[in-house]
């Protein structure tokens, strides 16, 4: 693949989603991803080849073992955990979240404090409220009403010696902000407490670097970074020793991940993960599908050039808008946000001009976007939540043209 200008690389990275053939133009993107043919060929190659068990000794099933194992491997580089820690492989972050709660529970007492911040998707939320059964207080990171902007001076306040959880959104799905993990970490761990960071809406626009950030835990759903309906969540070993997996008796506690994986893995979306690793090697301009973190890194730099204009363009549209409240950054400024936008008209309801703009081949969104604390701390309506637009890298100017031409009919 030529990286020789932004537009040559968008319509050649394109070509390999069959989905936007249609002409239909993908804006919801933060609710899942489309697909490319690399991770449609690995999955259909591995169950025409011998969809069976692993480890049973016969040619079959030593494919099955061997994409097991590689895509243990790439999981761990997409992550660039190297020898620092160890990457389970789930259903859904919402699952492997609550896993992590119930996985544990046994290192809360009664008075231990939970710090969690509002912009969370529920799935970063849900599962630690529940430690309320086991004596835990929690407390709440807050954002200002108006613009959903959080203060690292009020995160420090609300931590103490007994706080033991702090569990963070990376970039919000309703947001699209960016948020210093590495700077999150370094005050949660000078107190002693754990990070558990939701890297869902962050992963696919930006390389996840847990070696950088620091966080104990950090966890994204594949199925919004180009691949199928699995999720990933990276643990420190440390992290991890604190673990008390759910898997069978007869599994060792130390033999982790497996301790943690419950059942059998969907052996075919474990190919669409290396699938995946196939399609950034392409996007970074390898000959040949290369899985290392060199080629991760080189493929993100890529999706930023081209999501760039296409941020510029939707948000700079937004912010000239007074009927407009965006809620986030109120910048496009590439360091500052991800392309993921929400906003609210003054005068309609976000359902109403959604329809209005999804019946010109658009396709965006209005809703709480499982961020429900969020929008009611912004005092947005659950039945109707918020507009939302989140685009990615495979998305175009002339699309957001189209995009914002039904916007002003709509607006």
């Amino acid at each position: 693949m030529s990286l020789t200008s932004n537009r040559t690389t968008n319509e050649q990275a394109r070509a390999q989603f069959p989905a936007l053939a249609s002409g239909f133009a993908f804006f919801e993107n933060a609710g899942g991803s489309q697909v490319p043919a690399q991770v449609l060929e690995r999955m259909r190659d591995l169950m025409l080849r011998g969809y069976v068990q692993t480890g049973a000794g016969y040619p079959a099933s030593d494919i099955v073992d061997q994409t097991v194992a590689e895509s243990k491997l790439f999981a761990n580089v997409l992550m660039n955990g190297g020898d620092t820690g160890l990457t389970a492989i789930g259903p859904s972050t919402t699952d492997l979240l609550y896993r992590l709660r119930n996985s544990l529970a046994h290192t809360i007492k009664p008075g231990d404090e939970i710090v969690i911040g509002v912009t969370n998707h529920e799935s970063n939320i849900g599962p630690w409220l529940r430690l309320k059964s086991a004596g835990a207080v929690i407390k709440w990171w807050g954002v200002d009403q108006e613009t959903g902007k959080y203060s690292y001076d009020d995160l420090s306040g609300l931590l103490t010696e007994n706080t033991k959880i702090v569990a963070v959104a990376h970039t919000s799905n309703l947001l699209g902000d960016i948020l210093d993990v590495k700077r999150v970490t370094a005050m949660a761990h000078a107190i002693g407490a754990i990070v558990v960071v939701d890297g869902v809406a962050f992963a696919p626009h930006e390389a996840v670097d847990v070696q950088a950030f620091g966080a104990d835990f950090y966890v994204l759903s594949l199925y919004k970074v180009y691949g199928p309906h699995i999720a990933l969540l990276f643990g420190t070993h440390e992290a991890w020793s604190n673990v008390k997996g759910p898997n069978h008796f007869f599994i060792k506690e130390g033999d982790l991940p497996w301790k943690f994986e419950l059942g059998c893995q969907p052996y075919e979306a474990l190919a669409g993960l290396l699938g995946v690793g196939d399609y950034l090697s392409l996007v970074a301009g390898n000959p040949s599908p290369t899985h290392d973190r060199k080629t991760v890194e080189a493929a993100y730099e890529v999706f930023r050039d081209l999501e760039r204009p296409v941020q510029e363009r939707i948000v700079e549209y937004l912010l000239s808008k007074p009927q407009i409240r965006l809620v986030g950054p109120r910048t496009s400024d590439k360091a500052k946000r991800h392309p993921t936008v929400s906003f609210l008209h003054r005068e309609r309801h976000s359902d109403q001009l959604v329809l209005q703009v999804n019946s010109d081949k658009l396709g965006i969104r209005f809703g709480h976007m499982y961020a429900a604390r969020l929008c009611e701390a912004l005092g947005a309506p659950l039945d109707t939540g918020f507009v939302r637009i989140s685009a990615v890298h495979y998305n175009t100017v002339d699309e957001a043209d189209k995009l914002i031409g039904a916007l002003e009919a709509a607006i």
